[in-house]
């Protein structure tokens, strides 16, 4: 047994950096891998909770509920997803810095050649810099959330990710966008709160226009009180009256207050039974140049914009 242990101990000797770095690789790994599942754990415990708390099956159902709901679910998935590429950066810079140690490097002169080099790219390095803390800022602060459909500037669509340094948006084509944290000026979030659904019908110029808004009222009413749609409706449908008018027709407002998450659905089948609604009453409506959508408007409009049901997180 000594003889054992003996050999072990001069193999051990012989081999000592090499089985040091595999060490620390091997044990890198494995640390990063638990704290990820930890991580995972936790935000899937978190989410898990907060369907069961509102009886929802996925993301998608907890758009019925409380506002607040939703963004703790988008909250606790972008901030898994930050904090685990934290872990992997940081793990990563710590397992080498040990490895360069057993490879007998000198790390305090290497680390101080480094900031003589880090001080000459400075310059460069800023924009770095500037991303990793605005993506900081723009978690901190909620601005947005993986799932939240978002106007970044560059690029508008749902929100698939974000990372220390890139965000990563999914736009309505299906491109996926990878837009630098640091490059983004301004956010607009459609998916925090409510949205409005406008919308502004042309009518011909000789139309009983009292007629006309009562019958517009009364559809939205119908629409909001229809148990398939209420719960996406949030308060009562109104006319805002005449918005233009011209020689050719007459252009009345309806608005109707939603979910952010429903305003395109509602939107759609708001416009189908107006246009039941007018053809029984004999209006016809008049002609009108077509309009390209741009904007939110052009973002949110097509058929199949939704959050995913498991957004990825980044490792």
């Amino acid at each position: 047994m000594s003889d054992f242990f003996k050999n072990v101990s001069d193999f051990y000797g012989t081999y000592q950096h090499l089985i040091n770095i595999v060490i620390i690789i091997v044990g890198a790994i494995v640390v990063r891998l638990i704290l990820l599942k930890s991580v995972d754990r936790v935000v899937k415990r978190i989410v898990t909770g907060v369907k069961n708390k509102h009886d929802a099956q996925d993301t998608q159902a907890l758009m019925a509920s409380p506002v607040a709901a939703v963004r703790v679910v988008q909250r606790t998935r972008t901030m898994g997803s930050v904090l685990s590429n934290f872990i992997t950066w940081a793990i990563v810079v710590f397992a080498f810095i040990m490895v360069l140690g057993e490879l007998q490097f000198q790390v305090t002169a290497l680390v101080a050649s480094a900031g003589v080099i880090g001080a000459a790219l400075g310059f460069g390095a800023q924009n770095i810099i500037k991303d990793m803390l605005n993506g900081l800022f723009m978690v901190v602060e909620d601005q947005l959330g993986v799932g939240d459909v978002v106007d970044l500037g560059p690029a508008t669509g749902v929100v698939e990710a974000v990372g220390i340094r890139v965000t990563t948006v999914r736009d309505v084509n299906g491109t996926l966008w990878f837009v630098r944290n640091g490059e983004i000026l301004r956010v607009g979030n459609m998916s925090m709160g409510w949205a409005r659904v406008i919308i502004d019908l042309a009518i011909p110029y000789d139309t009983d226009v009292d007629a006309v808004q009562a019958r517009m009222l009364a559809t939205a009413n119908d629409l909001a009180a229809n148990p398939k749609w209420r719960s996406r409706i949030i308060e009562k449908p109104e006319i805002w009256g005449l918005e233009s008018i011209s020689a050719e027709a007459l252009v009345m407002r309806l608005v109707v207050k939603t979910r952010s998450n429903s305003k395109d659905d509602v939107a759609r089948e708001l416009r189908m039974r107006l246009k039941v609604s007018l053809d029984e009453m004999g209006v016809k409506l008049p002609s009108l140049n077509s309009i390209v959508l741009t904007g939110f408007e052009g973002a949110t409009s097509v058929t199949g914009l939704r959050v995913p049901k498991n957004p990825p997180m980044n490792s």
